[in-house]
């Protein structure tokens, strides 16, 4: 069904169907079976009502959102390792030491550089530990950092980015340290985004961190946008001679003084126009929200886009096509391990920046085969869309956020992720999240997960419409999240097949709590002292099934199966 990775409306609305009845008969796309049949009566277990009733819609359904083209290349696989850029340079050459004796850093990034003089290429690290003193920054596209194993080559860092850039102090006042949500000591960034976003720091003129710049006016209009519906992957615009085939482009959307935008993004209805939205500063700062996303083609007025809308597209919300600040894009971190200095976890929001890797303004970047080990923080999505972090890993001494989704990032997809279990106790007045998605993000999936600590932290700032599916997890850490940052859950958030190890509540079972939401066979779970109320009032629209008993939904990844509605 897919074409050079672009799909008509009409043949993924069709190919759904199809896998609706496949699903009905146990098998899915090209006969891969949704599960075994079961010893005791030789049958196949049937798929979950809900959904059957998603595939026959699977872009405008109420609870459950359209993520199967989430992640790098709208979900395509990484490039091979045996492919790659043509150019190829090993850090070796530029006079790094793989027994650790030596500051790395300034080879690395000078191969790293080299490459992205030359439009692009590989760079080698391999086996060994190389000592790094200094930020390793990717900030050129089709730049790809890989070491031989996460198993055999190993980074190992000695100074926090405190000591590398100054003190990060946040744009909404306090003592608090930006570095415990921002940064990277491997960090993938455009190269004038980075140098714009440090230059500020270090003169503690707090930046705005996402796709425009370091503030929230630095964009031009390409074109206003007709009225369209939440699913559209073809849009009207008035005027498209600024856009082209391939370019990237930023979907603007304004709030109104009623803020319908934000009750849109709840879901409507009398709770959202009931709830006061006025005093919640940190949610309103993230509006306009901007959506980042790519052209497929262009006829006429006519503009098809790489994925489908995320909202509805209304005139009251000052619809626009915007540049924004140049993203990475075709970049990427493999095959490595991030090792920090061992030190203690600071208190809470007083992180030094002993971070692992970040992605910010990156676009179909992605990581494979990484772990991190005595981090802050560990994987960094910062104003990212459409990234894949796959075969990644936070071990060592405990996190702050192991992996942390913000300031409007979108469509990423991390797969086949561990958080391992702490090695040395937690000190007090410390804090664990777990993995984490904030301000406004939306379309993210977190799919096949072992989390031996942590919690699904919905940090406030009305994340919506994201995923967590096939997830074994030992919940024992806590949300996070400021009450002017607003409700912790918009519409159509989904957890489906969730292993809940230690029966510990927590944003777990959201049927309670997230409206137009979708709770799908997730363990059975009894409240602790982080007990949450729900944001709006009245009929959520939400949907529970198979509570208690994930072992029996299919399909079994939600992701999986959405992936293949349009392959």
């Amino acid at each position: 069904m897919a074409i050079n990775g672009n799909i008509s409306r009409r043949g993924l609305l069709g190919s759904a169907v199809a896998v609706a009845a496949a699903a009905a008969t146990g098998t899915l796309g090209g006969g891969t079976a949704l599960a075994a049949a079961t010893p005791a009566t030789g049958r196949r277990p049937q798929p979950t009502p809900l959904w059957r009733e998603f595939a026959a819609a699977p872009f405008t359904h109420p609870q459950i959102p359209f993520i199967g083209r989430a992640g790098y290349r709208s979900g395509s696989e990484l490039p091979s390792h045996r492919t790659g850029h043509g150019f190829t340079v090993n850090v070796l050459d530029h006079g790094a030491k793989p027994d650790g004796s030596a500051d790395a850093a300034p080879a690395i990034n000078r191969a790293i550089a080299a490459a992205g003089e030359r439009g692009g290429g590989t760079v080698i690290v391999p086996e060994g530990t190389y000592r790094i003193d200094d930020i390793i920054r990717i900030g050129h596209s089709d730049v790809v950092l890989r070491g031989a194993g996460s198993g055999r080559t190993t980074l190992h860092a000695t100074k926090n980015l405190t000591e590398l850039i100054g003190v990060y102090g946040s744009r909404y006042g306090g003592d608090k340290s930006s570095w415990s949500w921002a940064g990277g000591i491997v960090w993938l960034c455009p190269e004038a985004r980075w140098t714009s976003l440090t230059d500020a720091i270090k003169a503690k003129a707090w930046p705005f961190e996402g796709w425009t710049g370091n503030r929230r006016d630095e964009w031009q209009t390409l074109t206003t946008v007709a009225p369209a519906r939440l699913g559209d992957r073809t849009i009207t615009v008035d005027d498209a001679r600024k856009l082209k085939r391939g370019a990237l482009v930023l979907l603007r959307l304004a709030d109104d003084s009623a803020h319908t935008l934000l009750e849109h993004m709840a879901g409507g209805g009398a709770g959202p126009e009931a709830y006061y939205w006025d005093d919640k500063t940190k949610l309103t700062s993230y509006v306009p929200y901007e959506w980042p996303v790519r052209i497929t083609a262009v006829h006429g007025r006519k503009v098809t886009l790489e994925r489908p809308l995320p909202l509805d597209v209304r005139p009251e919300w000052d619809p626009r096509l915007t540049t924004l600040a140049t993203p990475l894009t075709g970049s990427g971190v493999e095959g490595l391990t991030l090792e920090a200095v061992k030190t203690p976890q600071s208190p809470h929001l007083l992180d030094k920046g002993y971070n692992g890797v970040a992605f910010q303004c990156a676009y179909d970047c992605w990581a494979d085969d990484i772990t991190v080990r005595h981090v802050d923080n560990g994987f960094g999505l910062i104003g990212a869309s459409a990234c894949t972090l796959r075969r990644t890993k936070v071990a060592g001494r405990g996190a702050h956020h192991p992996y942390y989704c913000r300031e409007g990032s979108h469509d990423n997809l991390i797969e086949d992720f561990t958080i391992e279990q702490r090695t040395v106790p937690a000190p007090a007045g410390t804090q664990l999240h777990g993995i984490n998605v904030e301000g406004l993000s939306s379309y993210n999936v977190w799919s096949r997960g072992v989390m031996e600590m942590g919690t699904f932290d919905s940090h406030r700032g009305m994340p919506f419409a994201n995923v967590r599916t096939d997830i074994t997890v030992n919940n024992n850490g806590r949300h996070g999240g400021d009450a002017s940052a607003g409700p912790l859950f918009g519409a159509r958030f989904t957890h489906w097949n969730i292993r809940v190890t230690n029966g510990r509540a927590g944003l777990m079972r959201i049927d309670g709590l997230a409206p137009y939401s979708a709770t799908v066979g997730v363990s059975e779970v009894t409240e602790f002292d982080q007990i949450d109320v729900p944001d709006f009032t009245g009929d959520l629209h939400t949907r529970l099934e198979a509570y208690g008993t994930p072992e029996a939904v299919r399909p079994a990844n939600l992701h999986d199966a959405q992936r293949a509605l349009g392959r």
